[in-house]
């Protein structure tokens, strides 16, 4: 498909009738198409997805490293100070939505070529708990690896919980990732359990996933570098489950993450 025919069915949450048929840097290359006619109709870029960052759910979809993606003012949402959003939903424009509990790293400048673990500490502002509803238009998410890059990394929406300072966590690169690599989350739907994971789950932990983001995405062509004030959203500490209008989700994390919760209203 064209990125024109991309952005029509992401628009109209319109199942694709074929996959992409793309390798993964031409699929790189007709996202960032699309990232251009989002821009030229108004769209705001507000950050990077990182995708596929827990390797526990690698052999469930059939991808086997991490992707990544745009996230846009249009779709993300701070939901600090509420206990919770609700939402509409699922989301309208949402094709076969599921939801996931992540860890959310707000940048204060961009990190430097070849950064380090303790250059990406220096870069950043913020550490906070987030929810990413993500979506796939192939049917019964059966994909390959290029149809999920293609498909803006399937992300859909952001919801950005409580903000914390990351130097009032951590003094150091060190610490902060061992903190949050041994943070747990408790994944419920309508007050009942159904996941648990750990910050550890997303490549060791979300300054590992954030490295590894950094390197993948300035060897891509054309792609933009980070720039101050972006949010990037690090990948699920859980698998990504279903969600339906009515339900009321919470993800329960351990300090120094606070919970946070949606309603599908």
């Amino acid at each position: 498909m064209s990125p024109e025919q991309l952005l029509s069915h992401y628009d109209a949450a319109r199942l694709w009738s074929a996959p992409s048929g793309l390798d993964v840097d031409a699929a790189y290359a007709r996202a960032l198409a699309v990232r251009a006619l989002r821009v030229a109709r108004g769209e705001i870029p507000r950050g990077y997805k990182i995708g596929f960052t827990n390797r526990g759910i690698w052999p469930r979809y059939g991808v086997f490293a991490p992707i990544w993606g745009t996230v846009w003012n249009t779709t993300l949402s701070f939901c600090e100070g509420q206990g919770g959003v609700a939402l509409q939903g699922p989301p309208a424009a949402t094709c076969q939505p599921r939801l996931e509990p992540e860890c959310v790293l707000g940048m204060r400048s961009t990190p430097p070529p070849g950064a380090t673990l303790d250059d990406l500490f220096d870069c950043l502002d913020w550490v906070a708990p987030g929810f990413e509803i993500v979506q796939s238009h192939l049917l019964d998410w059966k994909f390959g690896a290029a149809d999920t890059i293609a498909d803006g990394a399937l992300h859909a929406r952001l919801l950005v919980g409580a903000r914390v300072p990351a130097r009032s966590l951590a003094p150091d690169a060190q610490a902060l990732e061992a903190l949050l690599a041994q943070t747990g989350v408790r994944l419920s739907r309508d007050g009942q359990r159904v996941d648990q994971g750990v910050g550890a789950n997303v490549l060791d932990g979300p300054l590992h996933a954030l490295q590894h983001f950094l390197q993948a995405m300035r060897a891509c062509p054309d792609a933009p570098d980070l720039q101050p004030g972006d949010v990037i959203t690090t990948g699920t500490w859980t698998d990504a489950w279903p969600v339906a209008a009515g339900e009321c989700w919470t993800a329960d994390f351990d300090a120094p993450l606070s919970p946070l919760e949606v309603n599908f209203t």
